[in-house]
């Protein structure tokens, strides 16, 4: 229940601070991972991304003020972040439908986002296969992307990342290249530092390497193991979601400093067979 309770614990700061910039490492921090784990098990957890959530709220928020106060619309946009009215104006609208002006009208209809609190649902309807792995550092070699700090900025570059890899024969060659475990080839989620993330497609190797590619140590870690199959990518973000949601909460185990990997074992995108290694800690 503390893993519950420090998530809920994250959320109140970020109700206490829908005015402000809102720090998300410090976020993290009270939720006790990396600014990069707190938004995917945000975004699996709340079926929202963290930055859409937070932008909800603030909207919900914005139309009450609106709606039952004097203030003009620059002077709100200002209070919630927005130094442009522009901007303000947009947000506004994809939440409500509706412009900031017309949410000060008398009988206009606005929607309202009420805080989110996480509570543990035990379901164990369909099992989870998985092993627990102590694994020293390891060397991956590929080719790698920078990611924006916010994660669902991501979601466009990471499948064309793939896609071009495919095409240009990079996956094809990473996949002559791979002597060690994990064998498969790798989607790899590194964060090297707060402002500092990186995704890798990658093979694990020992061989040279020429100026196309580049390496990453992985360090040593205590890694959650989980196997799936069926086709991509429903089936691997359904079990990342599972991990998140049904396993890590009563497993005795937190996120640990490490990168995600997902393993593919096999290039059926139909048929899939594949690997998700979770870096774990024993909770204290």
């Amino acid at each position: 229940m503390e893993w519950i309770e420090r998530l809920n614990g994250a959320i109140r700061y970020i109700e206490e601070h829908l005015e402000e910039d809102i720090d998300y490492e410090q976020v993290a921090k009270i939720a006790c991972c990396s600014t990069y784990h707190f938004q995917r098990m945000f975004s699996y957890m709340a079926n929202v991304p963290l930055a859409e959530y937070i932008r909800r709220r603030r909207m919900t928020l914005a139309a009450v003020d609106l709606q039952n106060g004097n203030e003009k619309v620059i002077d709100i946009a200002l209070k919630y972040g927005y130094n442009s009215p522009t901007a303000f104006n947009r947000a506004f609208q994809s939440v409500h439908g509706i412009t900031p002006s017309q949410a000060k009208e008398r009988g206009v209809s606005i929607k309202a986002f009420p805080p989110i609190s996480f509570k543990i649902t035990i379901k164990g309807d369909v099992e989870m296969n998985y092993k627990i792995v102590q694994k020293g550092s390891f060397r991956i070699v590929g080719v790698s992307q920078d990611l924006f700090k916010e994660i669902d900025k991501n979601f466009d570059i990471v499948p064309k990342m793939w896609q071009n890899a495919a095409e240009n024969g990079t996956v094809e060659k990473l996949a002559s290249m791979m002597n060690a475990d994990p064998i498969g080839v790798l989607g790899v989620s590194a964060c090297g530092g707060e402002d500092n993330w990186k995704y890798y497609i990658a093979v694990a190797s020992d061989k040279a390497i020429d100026e196309s590619l580049e390496e990453f140590i992985v360090p040593a870690a205590t890694w959650a193991i989980f196997y799936g199959e069926g086709a991509m990518p429903h089936s691997i973000q359904e079990l990342e979601k599972r991990i998140v949601t049904e396993w890590l909460p009563t497993s005795g185990y937190e996120y640990g400093n490490a990168p995600d990997i997902e393993v593919y074992i096999n290039a059926d995108p139909q048929n899939s067979k594949f690997e998700i290694w979770i870096p774990v800690v024993k909770k204290a």
